[in-house]
């Protein structure tokens, strides 16, 4: 057992926190492990780490089951390594990957433990010096992000297979992510010889021989060639691509129901725009249906891992660092030389080609949205013959024979036709209900003429049988709340007729004792002015009811009085609350006045019959009183 020193650094939760004293404790026990003789990694050239997925698996199981083993729970576990900067950087990097994976602690947590020491970074497989360096930090992040999106199930982890198939006399290939296989170039030695004889026949104008069938080839390949062939039409390969020259014949993939495309450009240098754009776009749709995409060059490396890398970079946002370190821990050696450079260039245009296409996603699916709601066109109108209708048998089964859709232009038209032929309403009414004037007890519904410019009032519709109440008879609308009305031919020969009933009234009304409204006249030999003074006046006939003369008027008076009147209407007037009611009593009084030649305005007390208790009072308030005449009281 080596001798007790000083760890590095701890890791896990269970060891102590912070550094060892200079002093190790007598009475603490250690067990001390090293992986640097039992996982050796196999360079290419001057590349020298970091270990295989495979070995960062069994590296985890190690450290676990040591950690669960009741034997040594009591100790301290110490995993050290030699001196070799290399042996000491792939050690640390195994112990921060247990603390991410089994321990299922984030990267930063998983590096800070180391992250005050210093470790030789990792470097391409090639052969000169390296200009490219990956560190610790790029690898914990590489395998963080691919476990994120679910690239990296070690759960899944099938060490059998990868340490099987990664060899090359078994095919050489690995699983990068679930959708991706990375596989060197097959090779199949009969058919590039004939390939040759081939172009030399073409080139010495000799007639070639006849071709042998695929099938016979298949009989001859290698068994890393019939090993290949045969797992991926197992693990539902849809897609090989090809960056190198011709080594097989692609019909053999086709045969078994995988497509095959060629994308070549030369070993150690850069793909063009056009080759990654056409590389993603065929892998994105294979990817996004199910399938699985394999791609090879020579190697499986370097062109490999470059277009592979820019898809990761596309597709789930890696940087080239996390993309090259995630990819040589599946199969080392990816991406070699310029082409790190080159990843590291162009990470940030291909991540502007996937917000992009994310864009022109969005629109296309809001566009396919909006087309959806456009309204369909309008199909041709049906005739009578083709429109077929339900037709139910004696049985009481209904047959449904084909209805061809209902066009709605012909309906539409129909229906506009006849709105068109309805002639348009009437004005509705606007005035209130119980503000409407009452209609005349002969039911006629016509507008009346409007008097001296003023908006004529529409009468309200009223039933012949319906009783009218003395309020609703007599009571009239004021000016301010008339409401105009159209005034036709019609209308007005009815407004003249009611016009003459009012100046010249019935029979029946004198009978009946009551005065229709109209106009009251001053008495005799009494102007607007006052008493008549001159000789020049002309008495004026007198009125047809009363048979009280008219008003005359004042010389030199071009307009009418204006002054308040106690005969005809109810409106209460100036000065006193009472309500003047047209009784026979008030007439005989008014008469006698008249008679006598005095003015009614100076004596209203002796003509006004108070308003009793069978007589309903004023409608209006002294407050709110306005012009006794209002513009429906002038007829002429």
């Amino acid at each position: 057992m080596p001798l007790p020193c000083e760890p590095l650094c701890y890791f896990g939760g269970s060891t102590p926190r912070g550094c060892m004293a200079a002093t190790p404790d007598d009475d603490a026990k250690y067990w001390y492990i090293t992986l640097d003789d039992q996982l050796p990694y196999l360079s290419f050239f001057q590349d020298w780490g970091p270990l295989n997925l495979a070995m960062v698996y069994k590296s985890c199981i190690l450290i676990h089951e040591l950690l669960q083993d009741p034997a040594i729970t009591s100790h301290y576990i110490v995993l050290y390594s030699s001196s070799d900067p290399r042996k000491k950087a792939n050690a640390a990097l195994l112990m921060a990957l247990f603390v991410m994976i089994v321990q299922q602690r984030p990267p930063w947590e998983a590096f800070q433990p180391i992250a005050e020491l210093e470790f030789m970074p990792f470097r391409d497989a090639g052969r000169g010096p390296s200009d490219f360096n990956l560190s610790i930090q790029d690898c914990l992040w590489g395998i963080y992000k691919a476990m994120q999106n679910g690239l990296c199930d070690m759960n899944e982890f099938n060490i059998e297979d990868y340490e099987f198939y990664e060899k090359v006399e078994n095919g050489d290939w690995n699983w990068l992510t679930p959708n991706f296989i990375a596989f060197a170039s097959p090779v199949d030695p009969l058919w590039i010889k004939r390939e040759k004889d081939k172009r030399d026949q073409e080139n010495q104008a000799i007639s070639p021989p006849s071709p042998v069938k695929s099938v016979a080839l298949q009989r001859k390949l290698s068994t890393p060639f019939q090993n290949c062939l045969d797992y991926f039409e197992r693990e539902g390969v849809k897609l090989v691509v090809r960056l190198n020259n011709a080594l097989y014949d692609a019909q053999l993939f086709q045969d078994r129901g995988i497509n095959h495309v060629e994308m070549y450009f030369d070993d150690g240098t850069n793909p063009a725009d056009e080759i990654v754009r056409r590389f993603i776009d065929l892998a994105d749709e294979v990817i996004e249906a199910g399938g699985v995409v394999a791609v090879h060059c020579k190697a499986g490396l370097g062109r490999t891992g470059t277009l592979i890398g820019a898809y990761l970079i596309w597709k789930y946002g890696f940087t080239a660092s996390e993309a090259i370190a995630f990819m040589r821990i599946v199969r080392p050696g990816s991406v070699v030389g310029p082409q790190q450079q080159y990843m590291y260039l162009k990470q940030l245009e291909w991540t502007k080609w996937a917000a992009a296409d994310e864009m022109r996603k969005v629109q296309q699916q809001a566009t396919a949205v909006a087309t959806k709601l456009v309204a369909p066109v309008t199909p041709p109108a049906e005739t009578e013959d083709e429109m077929d209708v339900l037709t139910e048998t004696t049985t009481t089964t209904v047959v449904l024979t084909s209805v061809p859709p209902v066009t709605p232009s012909k309906h539409v038209a129909a229906a506009a036709a006849k709105a068109h032929a309805i002639a348009p309403p009437g004005q509705p009414r606007k005035t209130p209900a119980a503000k409407r004037t009452a209609s005349d007890t002969d039911g006629e519904e016509d507008d009346v003429l409007p008097a001296l410019g003023t908006a004529p009032v529409a009468a309200p519709r009223r039933s012949k049988t319906k009783p009218v109440s003395a309020r609703s008879a007599n009571q009239r609308v004021p000016a301010s709340e008339q409401r105009p009305s159209r005034v036709t031919r019609s209308s007005a020969a009815v407004a003249a007729k009611k016009a003459s009933n009012v100046l010249a009234p019935t029979k029946a009304t004198k009978a009946n004792g009551q005065l229709p409204h109209k106009i009251p006249r001053l008495t005799k030999d009494t102007s607007a002015r006052g008493p008549v003074g001159s000789s020049k006046e002309v008495p004026l006939p007198s009125a047809p009811v009363t048979g009280r003369p008219l008003r005359p008027r004042q010389p030199g008076s071009p307009t009418p009085s204006r002054l308040p009147t106690l005969v005809g209407g109810k409106r209460t007037h100036h000065g006193s609350t009472h309500s003047v009611q047209e009784t026979p009593a008030a007439v005989a009084a008014i008469a006698k006045a008249a008679s006598s030649g005095t003015w009614v305005a100076n004596n209203a007390s002796s003509v006004v019959v108070p308003a009793s208790k069978s007589e309903r009072p004023g409608l209006r308030s002294i407050r709110r009183r306005r012009s006794s005449f209002s513009a429906a009281d002038v007829v002429a």
